[in-house]
This record gives structure tokens, sequence and C-alpha cells, in this order.
């Protein structure tokens, strides 16, 4: 079972907390950064989510290395793109436990995917009303993390079309050959 909790209205600023910590860290390293979002579940008003505060680090192609060492002077463990092009992937150190960072290219696909599905939940009742109930009802019953994904997959999409993403776009969002949670590192 995974654990889908209402929504916390602790959550921006936990994520403001993070932002400034990553900004400061940036700055001081001399890494210039686009953008820091807050993305994911969390980062939408009323949504059900997993209590995980997701953070893109949004950078020029030049300076993604630059971005991923001051991320591990901080404690993180690189874990490589994990099938999602230009979206790399750190392993929060335990003071941070309950975030997920990214250091992400400005834009690519992967931001844009981000941007789009919060964008879209933040904007259309409708669909977080929809992507929440499919939400509680998929993580009720699903047997690990990669289940869950997938069985709210469909919904996505729609989110997605509903975004202005096209066919395209989703089916190459779709077809990231993203390893299964059982594969990645610990």
């Amino acid at each position: 079972m995974i654990t889908v909790v209402d929504y916390d209205s602790a959550w921006p600023r936990r994520f403001e907390a993070l932002r400034q910590e990553y900004a400061r860290a940036m700055a001081a390293a001399g890494v210039p950064v686009v953008a820091i979002e807050h993305v994911g579940s969390t980062s939408v008003p009323g949504l059900a989510a997993k209590p995980i505060i997701d953070c893109d680090i949004v950078v020029a192609p030049a300076d993604v290395e630059s971005a991923a060492a001051v991320l591990v002077g901080l404690g993180f463990r690189p874990l490589g793109e994990l099938g999602i092009p230009q979206r790399w992937a750190f392993k929060e150190p335990a003071r941070l436990t309950g975030t997920s960072t990214y250091v992400i290219v400005e834009g690519s696909l992967s931001l844009r995917n981000h941007l789009c599905v919060r964008d879209v939940l933040r904007s259309s009742a409708a669909l977080r009303e929809e992507y929440a109930a499919v939400k509680k009802r998929v993580a009720a019953t699903a047997a690990d993390i990669d289940e869950y994904g997938r069985g709210k997959n469909a919904v996505l999409q729609r989110i997605l079309a509903a975004g202005g993403m096209s066919e395209a776009e989703r089916a190459s969002i779709d077809g990231n050959q993203v390893p299964s949670h059982k594969e990645l590192p610990r």
C-alpha cells in the first residue's frame, strides 16, 4: 500500500525552506539557476498526495554538472537520469527525508511535463478531483510504487493533453524507460 494523504497546508512552507537552502548553496558555488520549482502533487493546493516534496532545480545544460556537485556537497547521492532524459535524480540525505530533488534542464520535455501537470491541476478543479480519486484508489490497492505509477497513467495522459502537450510529447513521456524501484540503488 502507498500512503496518500489529504493536502497539508505546511507543504508550501517546507518547499520554500528547501528552495532557500538550494538557492543559497547554488549561489555560494556560483552556479546560475533558472528557477527552483515546487512540482508534484504537494505543489497543488487541495490535492491529496504522497507526503513528499518534489523540487526541480532548473539550470542550463552547461550547468548540470555544477548543480549536481552542489547537491552532492549538501549530502545528496546522485542516481542519474533514471530513464527520464535531462532530469537527474538524487537520493536525499537523512535530514531531508520526505523530499525528492532533481536537477533538470530548462526547456526540456521533462520539465515541461512537471510544470504542465502542476499548472493544469492548479487550474482545473475537475481534473484535480479526478486525479485525487484515482491516486487514493490506486494507492489503496497497489502492491508497490511501480504499480501505483502505472495506475495513474491514464489520468496523467489526460492532464497532459488538457495542458496542451502534443500526442508525440505525451507518447515520449509515456515511453520513458524508468527502472523499477526494486532496481534502484538504496
